[in-house]
């Protein structure tokens, strides 16, 4: 029987778009990840790939739907929670995912949202309140709105579980993870204004090793090294990288092509 793949893909803003990329590059070389979890923009194009969209068409999608263009993406709002709605989000699920429900996506698929009220993470992966959960995870703190749900509060899963590989642990037969914020060693910081980026990138990271560790296969993407979270228009290029970066890895893990479709 044929192993079950599951990929988990991180949050990062902008540069999650490199998750796009990875996954072209894995179909094109016949790896189908069968079971998807992810947080923040990791959500997002896992829960595209979940309902069927293939990778090379998100591409064009993004395009359409102007998921690049920051003054469309950041839309001032009078909400207490955040500076900006989530109108380009949800204008987005509403257009490709015209059904709210997990059950019918055509993989599953599995979305981490930050719970403010308990300080702790949820993977949800069931239930009609898919594009709610998509939303809620990837509503950056101060930026974005909270998404309440019932009594809760959601926000960005990224916060406190940026790559949410435990789901998948016992789920499939090898897991593959894909993190877009990887933390590089930093020289000697000079500038105020890297704090407390930097800072917040590093407590992403420290959230995420748990899910990294249990990766078989883990995927950097290096793209953090010239574009930030908020490169949205520079979702060509980032995406590129992701394929690129995924051609390099799978010719250093031929291993990884054990799972693949014959």
């Amino acid at each position: 029987m044929q192993p079950k793949i599951g990929i988990c893909l991180s949050g990062g803003g902008a540069l999650g778009y490199a998750h796009v990329g990875v996954l072209q590059a894995l179909e094109e070389q016949g790896i189908y990840p069968q079971v998807i979890s992810g947080s923040s923009m990791g959500a997002i194009v896992g829960v595209l790939y979940a309902a069927g969209h293939k990778p090379e068409n998100i591409l064009q999608e993004v395009r359409n739907e102007k998921v690049f263009k920051i003054s469309d993406i950041i839309s001032p709002t009078l909400s207490s929670t955040g500076i900006s709605e989530h109108k380009v989000l949800r204008n987005l699920l509403k257009n490709l995912l015209p059904y709210k429900n997990f059950n019918e996506l055509k993989k599953e698929f599995y979305v981490c949202v930050s719970n403010l009220n308990k300080a702790d993470w949820i993977i949800i992966g069931e239930g009609d309140l898919l594009h709610e959960y998509v939303v809620a995870s990837a509503s950056i703190p101060g930026i974005f709105e909270a998404n309440n749900i019932g009594e809760t509060t959601y926000v960005d899963g990224s916060l406190f579980n940026n790559l949410p590989a435990q789901i998948l642990k016992d789920k499939c037969s090898v897991i593959i993870g894909v993190d877009v914020l990887p933390y590089y060693e930093q020289k000697k910081i000079t500038k105020k204004t890297e704090v407390l980026g930097l800072s917040i990138r590093a407590v992403e990271h420290l959230n995420a090793k748990e899910g990294r560790k249990l990766c078989d296969f883990l995927i950097e993407s290096p793209a953090i090294k010239k574009y930030s979270e908020f490169s949205f228009d520079k979702y060509n290029e980032i995406i590129q990288i992701g394929y690129a970066t995924t051609i390099d890895y799978l010719k250093e893990h031929p291993e990884l092509f054990t799972y693949a479709k014959k």
